[in-house]
């Protein structure tokens, strides 16, 4: 599926190739959550690298998180002008980028059921909204973004 994507202000366009288009997976790390996720957590999908196109790459800047102490290698893509997280990639897995479902202009699909990881690091004043189809892991789970759409038979 192609996703088309932007920032607030539009300087930065994207368009992306994803098999796995649905917004399932929501994050509550503080990473996510603080670079990303107004509502206590982040949805990031998962597109084709070699398919990203950018237009006004100028206007992106790229942060690095710290986590224990160590600079990720990860790149969290933002627009330097309005802020928006735009799309995560991190050079481990080179054939990936992960767009943040926020900044998705494409209509998505909606998900049959939901994933909420990361919960050890939800705050207090986030509600978990988990349905009873839901998933629900303190840490990571072990299925991945692709594994998950391909046992649901949802890959695109």
């Amino acid at each position: 599926m192609l996703l088309e994507g932007s920032c607030h202000c539009r300087a930065v366009t994207f368009r992306v190739e994803s098999p796995h288009p649905y917004p399932f997976n929501r994050c509550y790390c503080s990473i996510c959550r603080k670079t990303a996720g107004g509502g206590g957590y982040a949805i990031n999908l998962s597109g084709r690298a070699e398919t990203l196109e950018v237009q006004g790459e100028a206007f992106t800047s790229i942060y690095h998180a710290v986590i224990d102490g160590v600079t990720s290698r990860g790149e969290r893509h933002f627009c330097a002008r309005c802020g928006s997280a735009l799309w995560v990639y991190d050079p481990d897995w080179p054939e990936l980028v992960h767009p943040f479902a926020s900044a998705i202009d494409t209509e998505l699909p909606v998900p049959p059921e939901r994933v909420h990881l990361m919960l050890a690091s939800k705050p207090s004043w986030v509600e978990l909204e988990a349905r009873d189809t839901d998933k629900c892991f303190t840490g990571y789970p072990d299925e991945s973004i692709a594994a998950w759409h391909e046992r649901l038979g949802l890959r695109r």
